[in-house]
């Protein structure tokens, strides 16, 4: 079983997102409704809508910040397509919150103005929504990585000394075939144990950029989680594609109870 210390596999994302879409696409359709029945009743309904859809749009991009700060992979394809996915939420929100304004209040008819608005928004929610179903289904993200024999995945820190090696207390509930991430400074480096001892690289996929500490390791091979590439942990050497160029590997030196990572 893995955990992180930050949010790998938050709960309150994916609970979240189906409100914003479910009230931002009602506050259109009862808009126009209302517009084309001449009932207040509607617009009205759509107006609270809109504002309620743009408030937990609002909540719910806060757990999706913190993914985007500590879960995604930095100089992935998912850090590309996190920033569109972003983009258009954030366009979504500014255009139905524009057209509220514009309406002066839930209970004032919506213009031909406001109702374009909202309908570009709509187009903008549906693209930000497709690429956040990418994001979860191709790159992993907010998921909770789980396989048979898996340990109790950790995250860490380790102080970066200029010309000096990595120095950490030695993982002993680090068993054979687990891995953990280590932060150093901006640098991700995978730290695993297998049955000649530890081993570290870097955790970036060559291929497209996947957190390595997400894959799975076996018999000193290290399987990437999006598309399978997998590498030998001790000289970072492609074993099988898509990948085609190796990874950094580091030799890890055991001192009594610490480990010493030399990055040169």
């Amino acid at each position: 079983m893995k955990s992180r210390a930050s949010v790998r596999g938050h709960p309150i994302h994916p609970a979240l997102i189906p409100f914003p879409f479910a009230f931002l696409y009602g506050a259109f359709f009862f808009d126009v409704a209302g517009v084309l029945l001449d009932r207040a009743g509607l617009w009205t309904t759509g107006g609270y809508l809109a504002l309620a859809g743009v408030l937990l749009g609002l909540a719910a991009a806060v757990p999706g910040v913190i993914d985007y700060l500590f879960t995604v992979p930095p100089n992935s394809t998912g850090q590309t397509r996190a920033r569109k996915h972003a983009l258009a939420n954030v366009t979504a929100l500014a255009l139905f919150a524009t057209a509220w304004w514009l309406r002066s209040g839930a209970d004032a008819a919506p213009g031909l103005i406001s109702l374009a608005l909202e309908a570009v928004g709509l187009v903008a929610l549906t693209v930000g929504g497709w690429m956040g179903g990418t994001l979860v289904s191709r790159n992993q993200i907010s998921v909770d990585h789980r396989y048979a024999g898996a340990g109790r995945w950790r995250e860490q820190r380790v102080e970066v000394r200029a010309g000096q090696p990595l120095v950490l207390r030695r993982p002993d509930a680090l068993e054979n075939d687990h891995l953990m991430l280590l932060r150093a400074g901006e640098r991700r480096l995978v730290l695993g144990r297998t049955e000649g001892g530890f081993v570290a690289f870097d955790d970036h996929c060559t291929h497209r950029g996947a957190a390595l500490a997400d894959g799975v390791m076996i018999c000193g091979t290290v399987q990437c989680p999006w598309h399978g590439s997998q590498f030998d942990v001790r000289t970072g050497a492609v074993r099988a594609g898509p990948a085609q160029a190796p990874i950094a590997a580091y030799r890890v030196e055991e001192d009594g109870d610490e480990l010493r990572i030399h990055l040169s």
